[in-house]
């Protein structure tokens, strides 16, 4: 026998018979399809979401406060620190409060199961870096609303109180530091005055002053030096030159020459006193010099006196002192003078100059101290009166913050009750009852007529066999067929009006809200 398929065209009128055989086990499988996605649609947990968008505007305090020493939060967490925010557990208590959960007085464990189930129900996310979206959603429309608007709020104020409590945390910290700088840089400017006056050397500028000194001291002693080896020079060509010279020559008298030489030097006495005081080596030494001419001249008066009264004299009236030579020996006696006066002045210069180098090399051994002290009291003002200026600015972000002008928030879409459930509905469940409970069956019927080694009509039979069909006896109805189809189809449109009274039921109640 043949064993093709059978055809679309064969199949319909052997799934329509079976159909019609079968109509009161469809109709049943119908109705239970139909009451079971009743059941599930009426039992079907509602959800009801609420949202609202905040406009965040913020600016954040501690970053410019503390720019180099501290990272602000990125955008990109903005999100995750809103939800901690929200789900905090001082949040999350008013919202059992407010909806209604702590009314039955739930255990600890019944507690914690609520909250993780809040908390599951909340979504919370950022958009364009400033719009900030609260989604929750529940079964019950009024408590959805009243926890969506309850979070918006608390979001706010708790913002805005952790941002005032940022800035006031910043101020009270840059306080913190600027007293404890302030007295490390009274500590440090004590230790450094308390070096200086124990130490005079190791003052501002006494190094700088040292170096000068010695470098004019350097100057004084060899100008004195050159000066000395000039004058000495001098010396000995004025030695040398007394050595060719007579110290007496004819026509001169010895009182004639003292009273010239006195008043040769009398002359330079009057130009000295014009520059110098009576102190002066060159006015001492020159009046020195006048007191032994004048000595000199009362002993040639003495001499004279002596040779009138019939004594001999050293000098006649035709011999006289030699001026040349006179002159000479007047200016070697002048130059040991000043050779005397250069040379106590270049040991003075000397010792002055061995005192300022000790001096320099004390001043080098305290330099290293100074320095670090210094540097420890500069370190500290330049810190002291940068945290200066920074708690300045602290307390006017402070100021801002507590008139909430730092961070401000504009609730953009305010939440509002939700009239109708989101997700899977009762006429989402109604409608796929009755579409599952129409396929269903049919489909079983197609799957038995198609896969039914019976056969069922004579076109199945001509096809498996081969062999014309001549004649087919039809079926006759007997009256006890007739009252069974009859009782059957009593049954089926029993189910169906059932199943269409508990659809029509359930809509109207459904539209009245009672259900």
């Amino acid at each position: 026998m043949n064993e093709q398929p059978m055809s679309i065209q064969a199949l319909v009128p052997v799934v329509l018979e079976e159909a019609r055989r079968r109509r009161v086990a469809l109709a049943a499988v119908f109705a239970a399809i139909a009451f079971i996605a009743l059941v599930v649609g009426v039992l079907w947990p509602k959800k009801y979401e609420a949202s609202t968008t905040i406009l965040v505007q913020e600016s954040n305090i501690i970053a410019p406060l503390m720019k180099g020493a501290a990272t602000p939060t990125g955008t990109a967490n903005r999100a995750d620190i809103a939800r901690a925010v929200i789900l905090s557990q001082p949040v999350l208590h008013q919202v059992l409060a407010i909806g209604g959960w702590l009314a039955a007085h739930p255990s600890p464990v019944e507690l914690d199961h609520i909250t993780t189930g809040i908390k599951d129900r909340t979504t919370v996310k950022f958009s364009r870096d400033n719009l900030l979206t609260i989604h929750y959603y529940d079964s019950d429309p009024e408590r959805a609303y009243r926890v969506t608007r309850l979070f918006g709020q608390l979001f706010i104020s708790d913002s805005l109180a952790s941002k005032q409590r940022e800035s006031r945390d910043a101020f009270d910290f840059i306080n913190g530091q600027v007293q404890a700088y302030k007295q490390k840089l009274t500590s440090a400017e004590d230790k450094l005055k308390t070096y200086r006056e124990g130490n005079p050397d190791a003052r501002t500028g006494s190094e700088a002053a040292t170096q000068s000194r010695i470098n004019e001291l350097r100057s004084q002693v060899e100008n004195a030096r050159m000066d000395l080896m000039e004058k000495r020079s001098q010396a000995a060509s004025l030695m040398a030159q007394l050595s060719g010279e007579s110290e007496v020559s004819a026509i001169q008298t010895t009182a004639g020459l003292y009273q010239a030489q006195l008043a040769e030097l009398q002359g330079k006495l009057d130009k000295l006193l014009l520059t110098y005081t009576n102190d002066y080596p060159d006015v001492v030494r020159t009046r020195h010099q006048m007191q032994d001419l004048q000595q000199q001249l009362a002993q040639a008066n003495a001499r004279r006196a002596v040779a009138r009264n019939g004594k001999p004299a050293a000098l006649d009236a035709s011999v006289q002192m030699n001026p040349l030579y006179q002159q000479m020996k007047g200016d070697l006696s002048a130059l040991r003078g000043q050779i005397a006066a250069t040379t106590a002045r270049m040991n003075a210069s000397q010792a002055m100059l061995d005192n300022e180098m000790a001096r320099s090399r004390r001043i080098a051994g305290s330099e290293n101290v100074t320095a670090e002290l210094t540097r420890d009291y500069d370190v500290n003002r330049d810190v002291y009166q940068d945290l200066l200026k920074r708690r300045e600015n602290a307390r006017v972000s402070m100021d801002l913050d507590a008139t909430k002008q730092g961070l401000t928030f504009t609730v953009q879409n305010p939440a509002t009750k939700p009239l109708l459930p989101t997700g899977l509905r009762f006429m989402h469940f109604a409608l796929g009852g009755i579409g599952l409970g129409l396929a269903l069956p049919f489909g079983l019927l197609f799957g038995l007529a198609r896969f039914d080694p019976r056969v069922r009509s004579a076109e199945q039979l001509e096809r498996l066999t081969g062999l014309p069909v001549l004649a087919t006896v039809p079926y006759y109805a007997t009256p006890d067929d007739r009252r069974r189809n009859h009782a059957r189809n009593l049954k089926l449109a029993t189910i169906l009006a059932a199943v269409a009274a508990a659809y029509l039921i359930l809509f109207v109640l459904k539209l009245k809200g009672a259900a």
